[in-house]
């Protein structure tokens, strides 16, 4: 794994698990919300955030934690990562995890409220479509996410 995505509904903990396998694998992390939203929660337009990601996405290594939804410019991504890491959560534990963690906006519990009905079957879909030679790990549980990590560590070669 040299070019990681992770991706998943909202507070599902793409950010959390990207920074846990950056630490063991020693590839850079890049978080995409920092990237995407400007000032005010004010969306990238499209065409530069496919921009922005092609210049991403050409560095020889990386993991890369977002799903900006309908904002998204995912195919970039998915054509040059060699591993997609999908938090399949259920609606519920997200949206604890968003309780949990800070006021949302309407819109971001619009979308993780609907995140099952309308994003998961178009991620699936364009996972299918460009990204057909990389591995996929669906990971439904936290418990899947531990073992996932689990078995990255140890496959991991130790360090002289």
């Amino acid at each position: 794994m040299k070019r990681v995505i992770i991706v998943g509904p909202g507070a599902a903990g793409k950010s959390t698990l990207a920074a846990r396998l950056g630490g063991i694998t020693c590839l850079p992390v890049i978080e995409l919300d920092k990237l995407f939203w400007r000032p005010g929660l004010a969306p990238t337009p499209r065409d530069e955030w496919a921009v922005i990601q092609r210049r991403l996405a050409a560095q020889e290594s990386w993991i890369m934690d977002g799903d900006l939804g309908p904002y998204d410019v995912l195919d970039i991504r998915l054509h040059a990562a060699d591993a997609i890491v999908f938090l399949d959560f259920s609606p519920f534990r997200c949206a604890w995890r968003a309780i949990r963690r800070s006021p949302e906006r309407a819109d971001f519990w619009k979308w993780l409220l609907l995140y099952r009905r309308r994003s998961r079957p178009v991620l699936r879909q364009a996972i299918a479509a460009y990204a057909s030679d990389a591995d996929v790990y669906v990971l439904p549980t936290p418990r899947a996410v531990r073992r996932f990590v689990t078995k990255i560590a140890s496959d991991v070669p130790d360090t002289p």
